[in-house]
């Protein structure tokens, strides 16, 4: 017998798009244009979309409840950004369920791709249908709910990688320095590509000198690992332009400009529940103006030639555009 996620996947893969209202969401759009020439095919490979929760429910055990974010605000988004492409991530407040991520992309359609949760239930069958919507990897979360025990996490990046090999798909790790330090040895000997969220929760206030940057710079140079340059507000307190990323992500691009991409994070949910609210109080997202954030990309990589491999040839090949 189908099961109802067994159900939504085939149709989702079968190109059926579900009805969803417009949600009432509150996510930023960009209040400054972009000032550089975007080259065509630039993908924003860092997103997440937060549909109507009566047709796709929380995760019961998730630590944060956001405000909602629409296909049609992230189609808006990108249009002003002038993405074409988008790689949309299964978010931490839907566990497992990866149903409204696979909605996200059937709507974007053909420029879209997906990186999923898994877990042991998750059946081979299920990654077929994921991987013919478009699903290009499974997430590691190790730092939404601190999961930051090595003992826990090498196994578990240990046992996502031997599924992923035999199809080719990639690992994304949010997590932070010690944990990069602490996987390393795993990371260079993995057989699939492995990909770091957000400067790999590098913090900018510590410097290029900071313990365990050296180790992602080192997994960075060997080609054995990518680097997201995303979510810059998230390393850095310096808005709205967060000019200490720029040792942060000009020494991550001189490592290797061929394992560098770039997202946005939008809709920019903020994780931490606020003291004094519940798990299921909605937490505003933070407003963060995108066109300014990426408007810092050619700070970071001077060098138009660069530009086009971080937000082009790299996505091309990391995620089969």
């Amino acid at each position: 017998m189908l099961t109802r996620r067994g159900m939504m996947l085939a149709s989702i893969a079968a190109g059926v798009i579900m009805n969803n209202r417009t949600a009432s969401a509150k996510a930023a759009q960009p209040a400054t244009p972009v000032n550089f020439d975007v080259p065509a095919g630039a993908c924003d490979c860092h997103t997440h979309i937060h549909p109507d929760p009566e047709k796709f429910p929380f995760f019961s055990g998730r630590v944060y409840t956001p405000e909602l974010a629409s296909p049609e605000e992230m189609t808006a988004l990108h249009k002003a950004l002038h993405m074409e492409r988008v790689v949309i991530v299964t978010p931490s407040i839907y566990g497992t369920d990866n149903a409204a991520t696979l909605f996200g992309m059937a709507a974007r359609g053909p420029t879209a791709r997906g990186v999923a949760v898994i877990d042991d239930k998750t059946s081979e069958s299920d990654l077929d249908l994921m991987g013919k919507a478009g699903i290009r990897g499974v997430r590691l979360n190790l730092a939404t709910g601190g999961v930051n025990d090595p003992s826990v996490a090498r196994p578990r990046f240990t046992a996502a990688v031997e599924r992923m090999k035999a199809r080719g798909w990639h690992v994304q790790i949010y997590t932070n320095m010690p944990m990069i330090t602490a996987v390393k040895d795993l990371v260079m000997a993995s057989p699939v590509p492995v990909v770091f969220d957000h400067f790999g929760g590098a913090q900018a206030a510590q410097g290029i000198e900071q313990p365990g940057f050296a180790d992602l710079v080192d997994l960075v140079k060997s080609g054995k690992a990518y680097v997201k340059i995303s979510g810059a507000y998230r390393a850095s307190k310096l808005a709205p332009d967060f000019a200490d990323c720029i040792p942060l992500a000009q020494t991550l691009i001189t490592a290797n400009a061929d394992r560098i991409v770039w997202g946005t994070d939008w809709p920019h949910p903020d994780s931490v529940t606020p003291p004094g609210k519940q798990i299921s109080d909605v937490t505003p997202l933070f407003q963060i103006d995108d066109g300014r954030l990426l408007n810092q990309l050619p700070v970071w990589a001077p060098d138009a030639a660069i530009r086009k491999k971080i937000l082009v040839d790299n996505p091309a090949q990391l995620y089969g555009f």
